[in-house]
């Protein structure tokens, strides 16, 4: 849809309305009592929520092109249908890397369609739609839908549903790569991830168990915590404030952080971008991956909520 379609049909006066960034992306602007927030319709990718009396919750990288298929760095992208560069199989939780699409999917990449917006409250809610494109065909993703609803206020909810139209199970990694804003990465602390089975990325997918009751960041980290639903909770002491992750239908937790090296060779990140940032991603990934039944959907739910220290 154009703009003036959009304004037409979604649009709510002071509150909810759409434009294009200086590269032409279309995005949807949301100003309310509870936050403002900005949703850019390729990927349905939420770039900002800031609710009131807090700053923004999400990092973003003033170095992303912004450019029609080219990913954003930062905000919370959608993953799938497979998780970093593989689509493992069910008995083969590493598979073998692809070769023939994106590193984390096509759906991150793509333009959605905005099917619904309405206030609630103080709350806006909208919902993104995203049907198989040329490019999910070419992959072999040709029977699936997928539905996003967002929940803008006070709390954000994500809610990531696919729905399986094949005559087979669907196969498939999910993940909302939530990209948090923080003081100083090596300063934060992370809880509720205790105990829990982990794949250590950095150390050659090694399985290695959380012993600590809290997580501190000291190098480059990449690790999907497996067969967990806790509730995640990220302390802040430079900003002051603690940032809790809630989720649903997930049973991978991700954590990860590029550090110094890997910083520094992303082209779409300022060198010293890793101190501002650490992920915090609702997935279901290796072990988790989704074995989806024929007529069937599922739904991931991420809930996020702020408060100061």
């Amino acid at each position: 849809m154009d703009i003036q379609t959009l304004t037409e049909n979604f649009a709510l006066p002071g509150m909810l309305a759409f434009d294009q960034s200086d590269a032409g992306l279309v995005r949807a602007r949301v100003t309310t009592p509870a936050c403002t927030a900005e949703v850019y319709f390729q990927g349905a990718q939420l770039a900002l929520w800031q609710p009131v009396g807090h700053g923004p919750v999400l990092f973003l990288s003033e170095q992303s092109s912004f450019l029609p298929g080219k990913a954003i760095r930062g905000g919370i992208p959608i993953v799938f249908p497979w998780f970093g560069t593989r689509t493992p199989p069910p008995d083969d939780p590493h598979g073998n890397p692809r070769t023939d699409g994106p590193s984390h999917g096509f759906a991150r990449t793509e333009p959605w369609e905005l099917a619904f917006a309405a206030l609630s409250g103080d709350d806006i809610h909208l919902t993104f739609t995203l049907a198989p494109t040329a490019q999910a065909r070419a992959l072999g993703f040709d029977n699936f839908r997928l539905a996003y609803h967002v929940i803008l206020g006070e709390t954000l909810t994500l809610r990531l549903t696919v729905a399986n139209d094949a005559h087979a199970p669907l196969h498939f990694e999910e993940a909302l790569h939530t990209y948090l804003a923080v003081g100083e990465a090596d300063k934060v602390r992370i809880a509720g991830l205790a105990n829990t089975e982990y794949l250590d990325k950095t150390d050659g997918f090694r399985r290695k168990l959380q012993t600590d009751p809290t997580i501190a960041l000291s190098g480059e980290t990449d690790r999907p915590y497996l067969n967990t639903a806790s509730t995640v909770t990220l302390e802040d002491p430079v900003l002051l404030r603690r940032i809790i992750v809630a989720k649903q239908g997930s049973q991978t937790t991700v954590v990860w952080n590029p550090w110094i090296e890997l910083s520094a060779r992303l082209t779409d990140m300022a060198d010293s971008g890793w101190r501002q940032m650490t992920c915090i991603e609702t997935a279901n990934a290796a072990d988790n991956a989704i074995d989806l039944a024929p007529g069937s959907t599922h739904t991931l739910e991420a809930r996020i909520s702020v408060e100061g220290l």
